[in-house]
């Protein structure tokens, strides 16, 4: 009986052409140039090993095939064939088994499978066979139901087969087998979601890949369209588009037999296809794909609304205010007018004793500036806008957009992430009553949330009754659901990033098992009450200890006012002749070209190897290096694809450039070859004389984008218009991870993300950055994470210290305590705490998520008011290290400095287009960033790579170099290096070993 495609009897294997990319998976393979250490890590026979053959060979040539293919298959676990073992590792145990050169190590056929055979037995391991193959593809079937990637489930196998000691089969083998069960599973899935559909939903799905549709009908490019501004046409748009979406009603419903991973991975997978693509797939899966892609637009949809309707009541209340500032000016020439009228009136009543004449007096004053009429009226004019309220001028801001907020707001379904509902019931009043035409409405909601300010404008009395001014009502009921969905006290349900967040964590039960080794790991106490005392010891021992440190008042002074003010310190001077080396250096360094060196990268980690088909496949386009690096090096030099082709002589065009762009790399490759370049720089020696790699600095830096998107915001600080790049610099001046976020967020936000999100060698464990990059609930989530979070705090004195307790008094600091810890709060809520920072380690939420909602006052939520309790005790002891000591204040300066170096290394580098991204897709942008992050690493390894091989040169010459000289390097260097010109792809040029620029010289050291 012939199999089909969708079949799967007994797990047999059929032929399938496509073909994964080895690199993307773990398969073990040899290096090619396995280094010293490698070798004798791995290679090297054990006194086990050498007693387990000697007795079952007869010859060295044999002793030597025998060592080869053992300690081959221990490293790979399968046996590779002769000729494709390292020269490097058969010369390291012909050394090691002190045989001369001329012995080979190519056993005869007999010889080999007596060898396997034989090793088999010493290492337990079963040959791979029809059980192991059953095996593995019933572990490659449960896993395709979550994954999709070929590389993972060839992971699934390897793994499930290593650990039932089970040798490895050829990849190729492995590669059919897993693409097989993968596209068997899929095809289950498919139909049953494809079989799950109504006549109608199949119909709507089938109409998105026409180009003609009616304006009640969505389309692949409406799905796919990236948000814009929050203009009135622009939200009408958006909301237009959603109401679209809606039309098919709510996709989740029909995706059950799907995994939320594997949704996301099937949506960007269908996000990557135009509609003649669409065309050539089976019918099932062709709708999966869209049903998929449609959901992921839904929920994405719902959060650009939710966006635009914070922006624009954010909006609103900036014109109020702005306007009110204007009043004022406008009328201040009144106001003198006024306050010198009543300066008149106050002089004639010091002077005259006489009333009647008094009152003459007055009134001829009175009547000289207009008549008490006038004077009254332009004093009721002042009056209305003298004030801090901007409240009543926010109806005129709101008017023209109050249709479309109720339109925006009625079509989302929102609640209260507490048992406090009293906004959502006073918004579904709103709701009901939009339509009405009368100005006031009966007081039968519960209002008591709103302020005073807000109670003035709302609240009303006509005839003895209490009446409500439905304007102001709705203008304050929609700025406090903007307050709430910022804070998490509001969500949306079908959001991504307005969903309850509390939906996210570990269940208290997953946690309990875990708190006792998680604090245990970092020190703490693991339960609430010995945590606090803990806390509280730390605190005390730190005052008392600062309180000695500055009553000589060499580090800070205290004036009679309770002024602290900090001594300056003077920066350290540079090491001498730094300058005369940097030339010396200058001069052995070769001029290179961008593309030249991500080439030679190339060449040394074969960073390519990550990009290819989102299907995980080998690429079928010829040349693929070469297409992706030329990719890599338009894009991350802001080039863009038309300019970037422009100077290849022809060799690719726009089209294959911007393809390869959207089909072949994603955010997630290019971090991967990033990562690659990060552990190699970790190699060297010359970074350890830069840092430890224990420090990082956060910052960012704006990078100008187009106006009309969704992401673009004015910046104050920055100005003008453009998105924030928050990068994660180590001390040894790589940066280990870049986020892409809007001008409008606090950059704090996002400052603990990238260190949890950096998987590279270098895991730093102590966090500096700027004023912008603190805040207490963020010093709270750094302490419970184990990161030491030491920020430069400008205007530190206007922060509030906090006492360990009332009674609590101290010699010389003790003006700098205005407030006293709440280890109440803390205690209480410390098991809610532990949950929320579990549910971080183990991946459920990322730290961004949570102080998205705990960056502003929540008037509900105790979580937001716990975090902050232990942030004010935590960022206290940090302030009074910062005071008390100059080395500390000393690093965070020298580090910060750092990555201040690093966005003008960018700078430089992003030189086309004059630094703006001209993307409106915020997919988009982001990857401008980690291009922009790949250039720059692998400029950094190529620089730092002749940094050591002119210090090599230098000190063979007997040149004086010293570790505090080269200390004061940096691997910024650009003015050897070449942006313009013929961009010309040269992989025949092969550079030097990477090893041999690891180590600097020992003289270097000897004697320093």
């Amino acid at each position: 009986m012939s199999k089909t495609r969708g079949q799967l009897s007994g797990f047999d294997v059929v032929n399938i052409t496509v073909m994964t990319v080895i690199e993307r998976t773990a398969y073990p393979r040899f290096k090619q140039y396995p280094s010293a250490k490698e070798l004798a890590e791995f290679y090297t026979p054990t006194p086990e090993d050498i007693k387990f053959i000697k007795p079952r060979v007869k010859s060295h040539e044999g002793l030597l095939s025998f060592m080869v293919m053992l300690k081959s298959f221990q490293r790979l676990g399968y046996f590779p064939h002769p000729e494709q073992v390292p020269i490097a590792v058969i010369k390291h145990l012909r050394s090691c088994l002190k045989l001369r050169e001329w012995v080979k190590a190519i056993p005869s056929e007999r010889q080999r499978r007596n060898y396997e055979q034989a090793i088999r037995s010493y290492l337990r391991v079963k040959p791979y066979d029809k059980v192991a193959q059953k095996l593995i593809a019933i572990m490659v079937a449960k896993g395709a139901e979550v994954k999709d990637h070929p590389a993972d489930l060839i992971n699934i196998a390897i793994e499930e087969l290593i650990k039932e000691r089970y040798e490895l089969p050829a990849f190729s083998t492995l590669d059919r087998l897993v693409n097989h069960v993968r596209s068997v599973t899929n095809y289950r899935l498919f139909l049953r979601v494809s079989q799950g559909l109504s006549t109608l939903e199949k119909a709507y799905l089938d109409q998105l890949l026409l180009g003609e549709t009616t304006d009640s009908t969505a389309t692949l490019n409406l799905l796919k369209s990236p948000p814009l501004s929050e203009s009135l046409s622009h939200m009408q748009q958006l909301q237009k588009k959603f109401n679209q979406l809606m039309t098919f009603g709510d996709a989740k419903r029909l995706l059950f037999p799907l995994p939320p991973a594997k949704v996301k991975y099937l949506a960007a997978q269908a996000a990557a296809l135009d509609i003649s693509e669409f065309q050539d797939i089976k019918l099932p899966k062709r709708r999966t794909l869209l049903l998929c892609l449609l959901y992921q637009a839904q929920v994405k949809t719902r959060d650009h609304l939710v966006e635009m309707f914070l922006k624009r009541i954010q909006k609103i209340i900036n014109s109020a205010k702005t306007r009110l500032r204007e009043l004022r000016e406008k009328h201040l020439e009144q106001t003198e007018e006024l306050l010198s009228l009543l300066a008149q009136v106050l002089t004639v009543s010091n002077e005259t004793e006489d009333n009647a004449t008094l009152g003459h007096q007055v009134q001829t004053l009175f009547a000289e500036r207009g008549g008490p009429e006038l004077l009254l009226k332009q004093y009721e004019e002042i009056a209305a806008y003298n004030t801090n309220n901007h409240l009543p001028l926010m109806w005129h801001f709101y008017s023209r957009y109050r249709k479309l907020l109720f339109e925006l707001v009625s079509s989302l379904d929102i609640h209260s992430t507490s048992a406090d509902d009293s906004l959502i019931n006073a918004l579904a009043f709103v709701l009901k009553n939009q339509q009405k035409r009368t100005k006031h409405l009966p007081a039968d909601i519960d209002l008591n949330f709103i302020s005073n300010q807000w109670r003035s404008l709302v609240f009303t009395r006509i005839e003895n009754t209490e009446m409500l001014v439905r304007p102001q009502l709705e203008i304050c009921i929609f700025s406090y659901l903007a307050t709430e969905l910022k804070t998490g006290d509001a969500c949306v349900v079908g959001s991504e990033s307005y969903a309850d967040f509390r939906d996210q964590l570990l269940s208290a039960d997953e946690c309990t098992p875990m708190i006792e080794q998680y604090c245990h790991e970092l020190g703490f106490p693991s339960n609430p009450e010995d945590f606090v005392e803990h806390l509280r010891n730390e605190l005390m021992l730190v005052a008392e200890s600062v309180d000695q440190i500055c009553s000589d008042g060499k580090q800070v002074t205290i004036s009679f006012d309770g002024e602290p003010v900090l001594k300056r310190i003077a920066p350290p001077p540079a090491p001498e002749g730094v300058e005369e080396l940097e030339e010396a250096i200058r001069q052995k360094i070769p001029e290179r070209s961008i593309l030249d060196i991500l080439c030679n990268v190339e060449h040394w980690l074969n960073w390519t190897r990550h990009f290819g088909p989102l299907s995980g496949n080998e690429p079928k386009m010829q040349n693929a290096s070469e297409r992706y690096i030329l990719t890599a090096f338009g894009y991350g030099c802001n080039l863009g694809p038309n300019q970037t082709a422009r100077h290849t002589k022809g060799v690719v065009t726009s089209h294959m450039i911007s393809y390869t762009n959207r089909r072949h790399i994603s955010v997630q490759n290019l971090e991967a070859a990033v990562r690659d370049m990060i552990n190699a720089y970790n190699r060297f020696h010359l970074p350890t004389l830069w840092g430890t790699g224990k420090r990082a600095a956060a910052d960012g830096s704006k990078f100008e984008v187009y106006e009309n998107n969704l992401h673009s915001e004015y910046h104050i600080r920055y100005g003008g218009y453009g998105g924030i790049a928050y990068h994660h610099v180590s001390d040894t001046y790589i940066a280990l991870f870049t986020h892409f976020i809007t001008c409008g967020v606090w950059e704090a936000v996002y400052i603990l993300d990238g260190l949890l999100k950096n998987t590279s060698d270098i895991q730093p464990d102590t966090l500096h950055a700027d004023t912008q990059g603190q805040s207490v609930p963020v010093f709270a989530l750094s302490y419970f994470l184990g990161i030491k979070l030491m920020p430069r705090i400008r205007n530190w004195q206007d922060y509030s210290f906090f006492r360990p307790s009332v009674d609590v008094v101290y010699n010389y600091i003790d003006p700098l305590f205005k407030e006293v810890a709440n280890w109440k709060l803390i205690q209480t809520h410390w098991h809610d705490m532990m949950r929320v920072i579990l549910s971080i380690k183990v991946g459920k939420v990322m730290p961004s998520t949570l102080l998205r909602k705990l960056g502003s006052r929540s008037r509900k939520n105790r979580l937001y008011q716990a975090f902050c309790a232990l942030g004010e005790v935590v960022r206290t002891i940090f302030l009074l290290q910062y005071i008390s000591d100059a080395g500390i204040r000393q690093q965070i300066t020298a580090c910060t400095n750092i990555v201040e170096k690093y966005h003008h290394f960018l700078d430089w580098l992003f030189f086309g287009k004059e630094g703006v991204i001209t993307e409106n897709d915020p997919i988009e942008q982001e990857k401008r960033l980690k291009y922009l992050d790949l250039i720059a690493s692998a400029v950094i390894l190529q620089n730092t790579v002749d940094l050591t091989k002119a210090i090599q040169a230098l000190t063979a010459e007997g040149y004086p170099v010293k570790p505090k000289t080269l200390a004061a390097l940096s691997p910024y260097i650009t003015r050897h290096l070449k942006r313009f010109g013929d961009y010309v792809v040269d992989l025949k040029n092969i550079p030097q070993p990477l090893e041999s620029a690891i180590p600097l010289p020992q003289e270097i050291f000897d004697g320093n």
